[in-house]
């Protein structure tokens, strides 16, 4: 008996030991892993049937690439790795879903449709060594597998990241690199914003000056939205665009990995880059000749008052003539069924000071600014449904009246897509709350400084479907990558990661599922992986937030709330740098009064994991709850 029981705690602490090394993002509907291991060598083949070769093909790339000898064979052929697309449809795992199983004869997926495959392939590769995506990172490395059987499908259709490429230009291969990371945790929509004040991103045939003017400003560092306006002999030569040709290659290379692209074109607002291009647009036609905006402020947030006129003129016939122009390439162009249109942020000041739109109003019976604009939508959704696609805009389309037929993306909180859902139109949900990945996610006196926060944990909240709104309606959700502040591609992988790990997991799994304590263990795995791939990320979920606050005496008391368990903190006042040696935060700390910084590091089991951190004094008693 006693035997028996120490073989059971035996294989008890095995299977934990395996279950430590199995850790997928987004988390599986079903995942079992039990005792053992699929001993691949060195070489892995991989048996397809011939409708699944492409997908085949990437997971041989992929494996290649890290250095595996890796061959595809034909359907049937004893392997490695096998596809299996059923032939009587498997209705519980649906169009995404896949079984994957690793046992003692290999590794079988099983889908009803190549996208399946695909993210059976996603799931398979995270059950590699780290190395794997590393180049040649597991060359003449024996492969083993755990054992696993996993059944797994989305919750929902739409698992968007909306890519800004209008406030900082990427490349091409940027896009491309992007769509590759992406895919690794099962999204599928790429949410193209390729038009805003500071730059026109896509070639438009039809009207040339979009791209020759509109795609150009003057390159300026600092904080956006607080830069000197460009003088005349500042070169305008900072940006680019996407010629059609360019669009075409990324929508395919998108397509080959399931993804399907929504491109945004940002009207009536947001316009100032068009506007530059073609003044006659504006209700002013372009009088201030500002140009393409280069980050200087051009709006007043706390007035909600427009500096300079970014508006198209809905009152303008030729606005219209213009956006059909623009859409008939479009739609042209990307295949998804949806356009998106903006809507967002139109500050009305140019509008209300016009005679145009005050005509319009009064032939119209349009009462005030919000219903001008619902009548500016209505017209664009009729453009946009002739070119065979659907409306789709940000939550600022409810204000003055609903195009019929139109898609909300809530970016302000629920409240628009709680809106739009209970007047029965789709809805997928993005909103500040939890999935602006642009937002400060660390500690605010270290990081690049945005106007709010958004911390992993709170991301890791996010809940497409509010309570007492028909699911029916919510068509999903995505995350919002705005770049303002994101200059180059590793700083915009920084923003990305991990908080696109949390978004991920509330549009893929099942609600009841997702576990902050057992996702954190997950998310520290594919920093591994993300380290092999030399893919940037932040590391602020070891770095706590920050309180001050005055006690009895006046003195400054500063309070460190960590984000996650097993953290031990030090800190010093003494102007040095504190190591593990140091005090342990335990407690808030009154700060000696003639102290001027206090440093931060943490450690976890006995490793630093934080950043060095320094806080003046001065920045603390800013932040003083007042």
């Amino acid at each position: 008996m006693l035997a028996r029981f120490f073989s059971l705690i035996t294989f008890c602490l095995f299977v934990q030991i395996v279950n430590a090394q199995v850790s997928i993002i987004p988390e599986p509907v079903s995942i079992v892993t039990p005792a053992g291991k699929f001993n691949a060598g060195k070489q892995i083949t991989i048996a397809a049937p011939a409708d699944a070769n492409p997908v085949a093909a990437q997971l041989k790339e992929r494996l290649s690439n890290s250095g595996i000898s890796c061959t595809v064979v034909p359907d049937n052929s004893k392997a490695s790795i096998s596809f299996i697309i059923n032939k009587v449809a498997n209705t519980s795992i649906g169009k995404e879903g896949y079984q994957l199983t690793v046992g003692e004869g290999g590794v079988t997926v099983t889908a009803n449709t190549n996208a399946g495959l695909f993210y059976g392939i996603q799931t398979l590769l995270q059950l590699f060594p780290a190395d794997v995506e590393k180049e040649n990172g597991l060359n003449n490395t024996e492969i083993s597998l755990p054992y696993a059987e996993i059944t797994d499908y989305p919750r929902f259709g739409w698992r968007g990241l909306m890519f800004d490429v209008s406030r900082h230009f990427f490349t091409k291969k940027e896009v491309k690199d992007f769509i590759d990371q992406m895919v690794k945790y099962k999204y599928n929509i790429l949410h193209w914003h390729l038009t805003d004040d500071e730059g026109w991103r896509v070639e438009i045939n039809s009207l040339p000056k979009l791209t020759s003017v509109g795609a150009w400003n003057v390159k300026k560092e600092g904080y956006f939205g607080t830069f000197t306006p460009p003088t005349p002999d500042e070169p305008r030569n900072y940006g680019g665009f996407y010629t059609q040709e360019d669009i075409k290659e990324v929508v395919a290379y998108a397509k080959e990995r399931f993804v399907d692209i929504l491109p945004e074109v940002d009207v009536p607002g947001h316009s100032l880059a068009a506007i530059t291009a073609y003044p006659e647009l504006s209700c002013s036609n372009g009088k201030d000749n500002h140009g393409v905006c280069s980050g200087e402020s051009i709006k007043d947030w706390n007035t909600h008052t427009a500096l300079v006129d970014d508006n198209l003129c809905p009152a303008n016939e030729n606005v219209y003539v213009f956006l059909d122009k623009v859409f008939t390439e479009i739609a042209q162009l990307f295949p998804f069924e949806y356009i998106h249109t903006g809507g967002d942020e139109t500050f009305k000041t140019y509008w209300e000071r016009s005679d145009a739109v005050k005509a319009l109003m009064k032939k119209e019976g349009l009462k005030n600014m919000e219903e001008v604009q619902s009548y500016f939508s209505k017209r664009v959704e009729k453009i946009v449904e002739s070119k065979g696609k659907k409306f789709m805009g940000w939550d600022e389309i409810l204000e003055g009246g609903l195009a019929p037929n139109a898609v909300v993306m809530s970016w302000r909180g629920m409240k628009g897509g709680i809106e739009a859902a209970k007047q029965n139109h789709e809805v997928v949900m993005s909103p500040t709350d939890f999935a602006y990945l642009d937002y400060v996610q660390g500690n605010k006196i270290m990081e690049p400084r945005v106007y709010a926060s958004l911390r992993l944990k709170k991301a890791y909240q996010f809940e497409p479907v509010p309570d007492g709104v028909d699911p029916k309606f919510i068509k999903g959700g995505q995350g919002n990558i705005w770049t303002e502040q994101m200059y180059n591609t590793r700083h915009l992988q920084y923003m990305v990661w991990p908080r696109a790990f949390a978004v991920a997991e509330a549009v893929w799994s099942p609600k009841a599922k997702r576990d902050w304590k057992t996702f954190i263990p997950r998310v520290e795995e594919h920093f591994k992986r993300f380290d092999a791939a030399q893919i940037k990320y932040a590391p602020a979920i070891y770095e706590p937030d920050v309180t001050v606050s005055k006690n009895a005496n006046g003195e400054t008391v500063v309070t460190l709330i960590p984000e996650i368990d097993g953290l031990s903190i030090h800190y010093s006042f003494d102007n040095t740098f504190p190591d593990n040696f140091y005090p342990v935060y335990s407690a808030p700390v009154t700060a000696p009064k003639d102290a001027v910084m206090m440093r931060i590091v943490s450690y976890k089991e006995g490793k630093q994991v934080g950043r060095m951190i320094t806080m003046p004094m001065d920045e603390l008693k800013k932040m003083v709850k007042k």
